[in-house]
């Protein structure tokens, strides 16, 4: 559901249920409210409330603070209907059922009249409140701009402001439809005398007369002939004129003139009219609009199209990115025939089914499809409008005052499959050339990061996880669920989030499935995943036992490894906190400043962060209660970093350790470096606490001079890495070549040293008799206390950034493309040496990661190292089928592929034209957008 779904949602919910003795004054909810009940940040829940209340959905109440009502509710309530709105009232009783509500101020149904168009709209109220009878405008604008609507919406102001009556006219006349016949023209305008002219056999008032106490608006005005010209400004000027054929102007109007014309300012045809006319206000083109004001035409046009067909209306984010690249001279008229056109493909596709239309990117013509290219050139607005759109794969537009939810739920379409998840996996890993060891280690991690991400998508909904459970399995498996998560919980002795039970309720749906279907579980070689001996495999042996028992079927062994991966996956949730970083000082206001100035340059102002303040005649034990207090009340179940300015602050460690069953680490010396660069590891970096500590140990500032050359290579004759697989041979012997060339390429000398599982702890205590271990790379983590670097946190490159940071003590940056990271460098190598008969590896790979680099820059994304590599040599592959007359030939739809993709990939791969004069077809260049 989209961010101003689940805010109207809210609004509307609140509104029903508010009780009638509350139902007074100023009623409605504010934006902190509606941003700390649906935890969306502040800014945004206004913009949406905005967004809501032009359209007419909710009404205002004016005050402070500013509060919200749904207005079907509010309709209700009061026996009234409002019409479109939008509305703004001082309170309840201000609505008296009997008076029809008005619009306090038109001009607020315009988008952009607070942004864009806000000195434009200041213009037209000016000239409309000007004494004694407003000012004669000329509005200039492109075709399609919407200057007709400007003109129409000053005139509806100026009857909210009484200047004109209520039935005041609006009068229209387009000058072009008689330009070339200027008679005809000035008769329509001024009207005509008997005789005045061949034809002319009776007399006629014309359209001044007509529009007498409102507007006349006259667009295209320099289609006027010279004298319709002077007839019209001495009009302005007097307020008096003549029919065509009268000798003298002895007629009396009260008419507001408005012009519209598309001609150029500057021009000669417009000169006369900007000099004439002294109120002149230009409307931009929409294609320099802001972006949000397109995206909210957009909104609007699609929700005309929803009013009139009466059902929402999926537009993929695809055919928005087209729609908002092919705005051009054509403008807002354009652009609403364009969406009129694809909302009648959409009804005709889609006419068998009631709940919605679908708006994708294949329905849409080929000049719009060429709208995605043309934003794809402008890559800083191609991002900014993928920022917009928020990562969502469709916008959700329903007909005014809908309930803002679709029936068709993600939640009843997208099944949870764990085995399916596994399977591919493994299937992946194993064409890869992956050990059996190593695969369990990285399948136990994606369970963990599959179940996570399923759960975090779910709750952003905001329903229990009983509700969202009950929308796809059997009430009864649901309460089975239950009592096993209970079970869980107290065999395991921790507290489990509704993580486990969501994930273990779905497991087990498609679990029984599979028994009734009589379908074997595939084995998949996930034995050993998780350890033999842990608390995870035994707890998920019993849990097997009560499925048995309760569904009288047999559960395999196979299965109950699944299920300790579930619970292995629970027992990871505290990882996904943060370190909470807790900053200590003497002084009023001493670590409260140090802490504020540090999160303003880092941006960092979450509550894993937090600051105290010692004043000298306090009593310690004061604040340590104080600080217990404190850190109770937010998760810290990945440690606290202490950074304490002196004394018995940084005594407070080992205290608070015991109190909250935690780890806790004190750095004395506090300053704002050191706090920014604490924010910095724990943020961006994701290193844990013991990593975090012992790198902070060794940072003296960002301006500190680095030892000499001869001092730095004596330190690092004595420190070693470790790196860790199941026998100390193999894997470790590639991951000490791997870090090896990391090491190389940050300037350090040191020794890696390979170990294996058995016997590690004694191992590594002898290397440290004789060593300083920075760190440790591999399979499993140590229980001796040194930074820790997973061999798939490696693979995917953050762990390469925190190694680097750990050997030189700063942030490292990569001077050139060729060696941006030795792990891609060389894996890629690796498999083009197995893979490639004709071409030279060692020639291609440099060209390869140079695409590489044009194609991040291209996308304005990093890749992750797995994606890179897998794409590299497949690069590298389809290089020698051209050469060798055997591309692969692409059957697939390619119009599902993203367009930008496909761009970015054709830029890229123009490096190997430039070089091999090899061209790469599109065939080739799809495989590789389905990877990406």
């Amino acid at each position: 559901m989209k961010r101003e779904e689940r805010i109207y949602e809210y609004i509307q919910t609140q509104s029903q249920n508010m009780a009638g003795d509350d139902f007074k004054g100023r009623v409605g909810f504010d934006a902190q409210e509606i941003a700390s009940a649906l935890d969306i940040l502040r800014n945004n829940v206004s913009k949406e409330l905005n967004s809501l209340y032009r359209q007419g959905m909710i009404v205002k109440f004016l005050g402070r603070p500013v509060r919200y009502f749904d207005k079907g509710e509010l309709e209700s309530r009061l026996g009234v209907q409002l019409g479109e709105g939008p509305f703004q009232f001082e309170s309840v009783e201000a609505i008296a059922p009997s008076d029809e509500a008005k619009p306090v101020n038109p001009f607020v149904r315009l988008i952009g009249a607070d942004r864009s168009l806000r000195k434009q709209v200041e213009q037209a109220k000016a000239a409309i409140l000007y004494p004694p009878d407003g000012l004669h405008t000329l509005i200039v604008g492109q075709t399609g701009v919407g200057k007709t609507l400007f003109a129409h919406l000053m005139f509806e102001y100026g009857k909210v402001m009484h200047r004109f009556a209520e039935d005041a006219p609006f009068v229209t006349f387009n000058c072009a439809d008689y330009y070339n016949n200027s008679q005809l023209l000035i008769s329509h305008i001024f009207g005509h005398m008997k005789g005045a002219f061949t034809g002319a056999d009776t007399a006629k008032a014309g359209l001044v007369e007509e529009a007498d106490g409102g507007v006349l608006f006259l667009d295209e005005i320099h289609r006027l002939p010279p004298e319709g010209q002077e007839m019209i400004f001495y009009f302005m000027d007097t307020g008096t004129f003549n029919r065509l054929g009268e000798t003298t102007r002895s007629r009396h109007a009260k008419v507001l003139i408005i012009g519209a014309t598309t001609e150029d300012p500057n021009s000669a045809l417009t000169k006369t009219f900007v000099r004439r006319i002294p109120n002149i206000i230009r409307i931009h083109p929409l294609s320099e609009r802001t972006l949000d004001e397109k995206l909210d035409i957009i909104r609007l046009m699609f929700q005309d199209e929803a009013q009139r067909v009466k059902k929402p209306i999926r537009v993929g984010v695809e055919s928005v990115k087209a729609l908002v690249g092919s705005i051009g001279n054509g403008n807002v008229g354009q652009l609403k025939s364009n969406i009129k056109l694809l909302c009648a493909q959409a009804f005709l596709n889609g006419i068998d089914n009631p709940k919605c239309m679908e708006v994708d990117f294949k329905i849409l013509p080929t000049q719009l499809k060429e709208g995605l290219l043309t934003l794809s050139a402008n890559r800083q607005a191609l991002m900014e409008l993928t920022k917009r759109l928020g990562g969502e794969q469709f916008l959700v537009i329903l007909p005014p005052g809908r309930k803002l939810q679709l029936e068709d739920d993600d939640e009843a379409r997208e099944p949870f499959n764990l085995y399916q998840v596994v399977e591919d996996k493994v299937d992946l890993l194993k064409e890869e050339g992956i050990s059996s060891d190593l695969i369990k280690q990285i399948v136990a991690t994606d369970v963990n990061v599959y179940v996570k991400n399923l759960y975090n998508k779910k709750n952003s909904v905001n329903m229990t996880t009983r509700e969202r459970l009950l929308k796809i399995v059997d009430a009864s498996l649901v309460d089975f669920s239950e009592q096993i998560s209970l079970y869980v919980q107290k065999r395991m002795n921790r507290s489990y989030r509704d993580r486990f039970l969501y994930a273990f309720s779905l497991h087990l749906s498609a679990f029984l499935k599979r028994v009734k279907a009589k379908e074997t579980i595939p084995y998949t070689e996930i034995e050993g995943a998780v350890p033999q001996n842990s608390l995870c495999l035994a707890v998920a042996m019993e849990i097997g036992g009560l499925i048995e028992q309760h569904y009288h079927i047999k559960v395999p062994r196979v299965e109950i490894e699944y299920i300790a991966l579930l619970l292995e996956s629970a027992e990871d949730d505290d990882l996904e906190d943060k370190i909470v970083i807790l900053v200590l000082a003497h002084g009023k206001g001493t670590a409260s400043s140090m802490l504020e100035v540090a999160q303003r340059l880092f941006g960092n102002t979450d509550n894993s962060t937090l600051a105290v303040d010692m004043p000298l005649d306090v009593n310690p034990q004061e604040v340590l209660d104080k600080i217990t207090a404190m850190l109770r009340a937010v998760r810290c179940q990945k440690g606290i970093l202490i950074l304490a300015d002196m004394g018995s602050l940084c005594n407070f460690g080992p205290l608070l350790s015991e109190r909250l069953k935690v780890p806790v680490r004190t750095i004395d010396m506090v300053s704002t470096p050191l706090i920014l660069e604490a924010l910095r590891k724990v943020d961006v970096a994701g290193m844990d606490l013991d990593t975090v500590y012992d790198s902070l140990r060794s940072f003296h500032g960002y301006e500190a001079v680095d030892m000499a050359e001869g001092e730095r290579l004596a330190e690092q004759a004595h420190e070693v890495i470790v790196t860790i697989c199941s026998t100390g041979q193999g894997t470790a012997l590639k991951l000490k070549a791997l870090v090896k060339d990391i090491l190389r390429q940050a300037g350090c000398v040191m020794e890696v040293i390979p170990v294996g599982l058995v016997n590690l702890e004694e191992r590594l205590a002898e290397i440290a008799e004789d060593h300083r271990i920075v760190a440790a790379v591999g399979m499993k983590k140590p229980k001796m206390r040194i930074p820790f670097i997973p061999l798939e946190q490696l693979i995917d490159g953050e762990g390469e950034a925190i190694l680097r940071e750990l050997v030189t003590g700063r942030r490292h940056t990569i001077p050139s493309p060729e060696n941006r990271s030795p792990v891609v460098k060389k894996l890629c190598e690796e498999s083009l040496q197995k893979f490639l008969t004709y071409l030279n590896p060692a020639k291609v790979l440099p060209l390869l990661l140079s695409f590489d680099q044009r194609l991040e820059e291209r996308l304005q994304k990093k890749l992750p190292n797995p994606m890179r590599i897998r794409l590299l040599v497949h690069c590298g592959c389809a290089l020698e089928r051209i050469v060798t007359r055997s591309s692969l030939t692409y059957t697939a739809d390619r119009s599902e592929l993203p367009i930008e993709k496909m761009a970015a990939l054709q830029a890229a791969a123009k490096v190997f034209e430039e070089s091999l004069q090899l061209h790469v077809p599109e065939d080739e260049l799809c495989f590789m957008a389905e990877m990406i």
